[in-house]
């Protein structure tokens, strides 16, 4: 199997990033071949924009197809259990949006499924997968900085009137919608071992999400990090290491990072320009997730090492606990 078959899972703008996405890696190792929506004539429109061979309006049909390797996932975080689940027991390979389920016992659930169906399952967070994240890991590896001793990494949008951020029903709220992306860099930084301690701080929404939060979390060894986020304005959107011989700095865009400073010196890793318009900056960059995946089940591997099935139990083990404390429950916590 040398092309890797995708099927495109909801026609949403997620979804069509990842599809252009797709489109800047050679054509003999990825093609889309099928698209599903709940309504037929939003995937007949994408399957027409991104000359994909079939579009099918319902989840269902698209698991039924025998000409599919793996699905991407790019619906509203409370349906990837249900969604994730309907592929994995079709014998489907998935790649799932961030957060890969509401909570731990969800994303549980979700590799329970893919151990049952012997299936790779991988929660898409690209952020690991970009040629600036593999650099930072690689010095970290080679203590170019010396012992890591301070983690800090924010991200802020003015989301405020955007429904799915908001909204409960909608798994809205600043952690699970972008504060995420603070928690795995992280977690990322310290090879994905679990915190000694967490500590949360937040502001809700009328609707019951988090506007803002800031999770503190202490590692062993005297290490510390700190998370912002927030979906009420524009922060930097930065992050540093701080270590005892040096400090690695991503200066912007810290989910989708395309320069780093290493002790105050830059490297700029671009991404490839898109043939479509986007609707999210950087959005090419999700080709690298999805070279990730291709080199995973082309060596009949489960899952990824960059991002494990332990990275996302851990990722939302430290999101719940983080909501706990700040008091934001969805219908799923108590399901």
């Amino acid at each position: 199997m040398m092309a890797l078959r995708w099927g495109i899972c909801s026609a949403g703008k997620i979804s069509h990033d990842f599809t252009v996405a797709l489109r800047t890696l050679p054509a003999e190792q990825h093609q889309v071949v099928a698209v599903a929506a709940r309504e037929l004539a939003h995937a007949q429109e994408f399957a027409q924009k991104h000359s994909i061979p079939r579009a099918y309006g319902s989840y269902e049909e698209l698991a039924e197809d025998p000409e599919i390797d793996v699905v991407y996932v790019g619906t509203i975080h409370p349906h990837h259990l249900r969604v994730g689940l309907l592929f994995m027991n079709a014998k489907k390979n998935v790649l799932c949006e961030k957060p890969l389920a509401m909570n731990l016992k969800e994303v549980q659930q979700m590799i329970s499924a893919a151990r049952r169906s012997d299936v790779f399952l991988m929660e898409a967070v690209w952020t690991r997968f970009f040629p600036a994240s593999l650099e930072i890991s690689r010095l970290l590896s080679q203590n170019a900085i010396g012992q890591v001793k301070l983690v800090r990494a924010d991200f802020g949008a003015a989301l405020l009137g955007v429904p799915r951020a908001v909204q409960k029903h909608l798994g809205g709220g600043a952690l699970l919608d972008i504060g995420i992306y603070c928690v795995q860099f992280v977690l990322m930084v310290f090879n994905g071992e679990k915190p000694e301690q967490i500590q949360a701080s937040g502001v809700c929404l009328d609707t019951g999400v988090d506007e803002a939060m800031v999770v503190t979390l202490k590692f062993s060894g005297h290490r510390l990090a700190v998370c912002t986020c927030t979906v009420a304005a524009e922060l930097p959107n930065e992050a540093l290491i701080v270590g005892t011989e040096g400090s690695i700095k991503v200066p912007a865009h810290m989910w989708c990072p395309t320069s780093l400073l290493v002790n105050g010196v830059e490297t700029q890793f671009p991404v490839p320009d898109p043939h479509l318009p986007l609707n999210f900056i950087n959005s090419t960059g999700m080709r690298y997730e999805a070279e990730e995946v291709r080199r995973c089940v082309l060596a009949g591997l489960k899952e990824s090492s960059r991002m494990s099935h332990a990275d996302s139990a851990l990722l939302a083990d430290i999101m719940d606990e983080a909501r706990r404390q700040v008091g934001v429950v969805y219908s799923q916590d108590s399901q």
